[in-house]
């Protein structure tokens, strides 16, 4: 089975939750900026949530389905057609072999994820298929995808026998979008940073109180925002220190940039905040020249938030392999 691409769109990666245990030796985590977008995609196919799935930025490719398959479109609404009828977001979707997807235009959100049960029959590298752009390592060719290439997919056993009537066949069911897609010019919740205390009291205050616009110079490394300017007490040398996803350094201009998913290993910037893990999908939806606004909380409430996340995953992932396995058999 196989997916071939007639128009790449914007920027198309192959990604996955990235490539964890390797920053010691300086090489990035990456992967997916909205993970539970990927992660729901693959639970829609039958996948290991962490299988590697194409990452659709604002502008999305034409694909041809060379074989029969179950793929599922999940994050930012791009307006998804099958031989030119709307395609549904948010479930599995059987598609007979010939058919073409395309991606009409943005109208919420800035990244898709396309999953195909199965998965990409792709290479990893240091334990990941991830795309890391910049260093050319893993995905396809360690690139974002061109016109003609060919993405090769294990052949899925979960759809052994289904008839498709048409060009494709969906059940009725669908996960609520609203559980994964925030609202336009979110609100961003953060732990204070490891250099909070070194802002002034005036930064601090505007840090909560104003909104962000997020600049046309961002991309996966990170949203460069511009706002009220944060300053120092004292403007001291710091020490290169560990970044994590989410950490929001203050260069001196004093524009905040939120790191991401390709982010550096090590920082030397002031740290003014953290976004908390449940809060980093919401970003990653978030399109150059929208705003964001940011609330402080505490970590017991960042934890507590991220564990409820966790357990309505896990109840999502129970409720849809059932609700599939019952689709496909009927």
């Amino acid at each position: 089975m196989s997916l071939r691409i007639i128009k790449p769109g914007l920027l198309t990666s192959i990604q996955d939750l990235g490539r964890k245990g390797f920053q010691q030796h300086g090489v990035i985590v990456g992967g997916a900026m909205d993970g539970y977008s990927l992660r729901m995609a693959n639970m829609l196919v039958g996948n290991d949530e962490g299988e590697a799935a194409l990452e659709i930025t604002l502008m999305g490719p034409t694909i041809k389905m060379e074989k029969d398959c179950l793929l599922s479109i999940t994050g930012a609404n791009l307006t998804p057609t099958i031989d030119n009828q709307a395609a549904p977001m948010w479930k599995p979707i059987y598609v007979r072999e010939g058919s073409i997807l395309r991606f009409e235009g943005c109208k919420s959100g800035c990244r898709a994820y396309l999953s195909v049960a199965g998965g990409y029959s792709i290479k990893e590298v240091m334990d990941s298929k991830s795309t890391y752009l910049r260093a050319g390592i893993g995905g396809y060719m360690g690139r974002a995808l061109k016109a003609g290439d060919v993405l090769p997919s294990e052949p899925p056993k979960i759809i052994d026998g289904q008839k498709l009537k048409g060009s494709f066949s969906y059940p009725m069911w669908f996960v609520n979008e609203k559980e994964f897609m925030g609202a336009r010019n979110p609100l961003i919740r953060f732990i204070i940073g490891s250099q909070y205390e070194h802002f002034t009291n005036d930064s601090k205050d505007r840090f909560e109180k104003d909104s962000y616009k997020v600049s046309n110079q961002s991309d996966r490394m990170g949203y460069r925002l511009s706002g009220p300017a944060l300053e120092l007490e004292n403007n001291k040398e710091l020490l290169s220190e560990a970044v994590t996803n989410g950490s929001i350094q203050v260069p001196p201009d004093g524009n905040p940039i939120i790191l991401l998913a390709d982010r550096q290993t090590t920082g030397g910037y002031p740290k003014i905040a953290q976004v908390i893990t449940a809060d980093l999908p919401m970003i990653a939806q978030v399109k150059p020249g929208e705003s964001i606004q940011f609330s402080r909380v505490t970590l017991r409430e960042a934890e507590r938030l991220y564990l409820l996340k966790e357990r309505q995953m896990k109840e999502w992932q129970a409720s849809i392999s059932l609700a599939l396995k019952n689709w496909l058999l009927n």
